[in-house]
């Protein structure tokens, strides 16, 4: 027992000594190498939880499979869904961290993440898993594949230990709620209209009136679209009976920018870009990391600056500069050439009355 307890020490001493410790309960841990190899330091003297990345919210039932048995093996039989729909497993003790990490390796094969040296767990934790909705994958409102653009970001970011959060919405709707991420791609569609299968039925105007913006209306008996105000959300397309809605072959995005929560001034994302292209979303989220690299805080904790602080010190024409580098955007593209967020301002009074 006690060469067991010994050798456990051992194993463990790489991450001792940290000089960022606060918790009482952890002062023999080095936590910033903990959480870079994504694990949680725990309010449990000794222990810890592993942090599984599962890019766009879909994992195979294998590898679901292989989780569940490491929970049961090494934690305490439970698992934790995260709210960026990630995966954390409790309770692991901190000797048994590199048996967990060979463990974990058919999940991060499985998913295809990016892998500094195989058998060591996930390189990096810094860039929040990335999060998406089902999209056009089950959801009839879906405007793309929202799995498969937030993987390809996914294998062109990760890992870094930059503090970003992206997240992937298929329509207007934001059930993945984006508008609380840094970077929030929403899906749009340009809607295609054919006047010779249309019958005249109102559908659609009632439909957009309802649920979206009220673009369309009824003029000499066929349906007009109002460019300027339609949102590209697709509900016309959805609730068309003869498909004289349907969606356009090319996939455009709404960018939204730099929403953030916690305790200090939080707010909405505010709208960036309309009828984005992929490429050009792909190549600005790209660029921000960039901008991340020339201008974070040097004494930034754990490289946990958040964009918007960076954007409030350099100004908002600086950071256009940067995420705008070779950017070639759609002729139909709307960019916001000024961003204002209103969050919360907080009056420095005690006086209530």
């Amino acid at each position: 027992m006690e060469e067991t307890r010994l050798q456990g020490a051992a194993e463990v001493s790489e991450f001792t000594r940290s000089p960022l410790n606060t918790d009482v309960e952890n002062t023999d841990v080095n936590i910033l190498k903990l959480k870079k190899n994504a694990f949680r330091y725990s309010k449990k003297r000794g222990e810890t939880a592993s942090r599984v990345r599962i890019p766009g919210g879909v994992i195979d039932a294998a590898s679901m499979a292989k989780i569940v048995g490491i929970a049961e093996k090494y934690g305490t039989g439970t698992i934790d869904i995260t709210n960026r729909q990630g995966i954390e497993i409790p309770g692991i003790k901190m000797e048994d961290m590199d048996k967990v990490n060979a463990e974990v390796q058919a999940v991060i094969d499985a998913l295809h993440i990016n892998q500094e040296e195989e058998g060591k767990g996930f390189p990096a934790s810094g860039t929040r898993n990335i999060e998406a909705c089902p999209g056009a994958r089950l959801c009839p409102f879906g405007c793309y594949d929202t799995t498969a653009f937030a993987r390809r970001i996914e294998k062109e970011i990760f890992p870094s230990d930059r503090h970003v959060k992206i997240a992937f919405t298929g329509c207007s709707n934001d059930c993945a709620k984006v508008r609380f991420a840094d970077f929030g791609i929403i899906g749009m569609t340009e809607p295609q209209y054919d006047p010779d299968r249309c019958v005249g039925c109102e559908q659609c105007i009632k439909y957009c009136k309802a649920r979206s913006v009220g673009a369309l209306s009824l003029q000499n008996g066929k349906v007009v679209r109002d460019a300027n105000r339609c949102i590209g959300c697709g509900v016309c397309v959805h609730y068309c009976p003869t498909r004289a809605w349907t969606r356009s072959r090319e996939h455009y995005f709404r960018v939204v920018l730099l929403g953030r929560t916690g305790k200090k001034n939080p707010r909405l994302a505010e709208d960036f870009i309309r009828w984005a292209d992929e490429e050009s979303v792909s190549r600005m989220i790209n660029n921000v990391y960039a901008y991340i690299d020339e201008y974070i805080d040097p004494n930034a904790v754990e490289h946990k600056e958040h964009i918007g602080y960076i954007v409030d010190r350099t100004g908002f024409d600086e950071f256009l500069k940067w995420v705008m580098k070779d950017v070639h955007l759609p002729e139909k593209a709307e960019v916001a050439t000024r961003l204002y967020w209103g969050g919360k301002h907080y009056d420095r009074t005690n006086n209530l009355q």
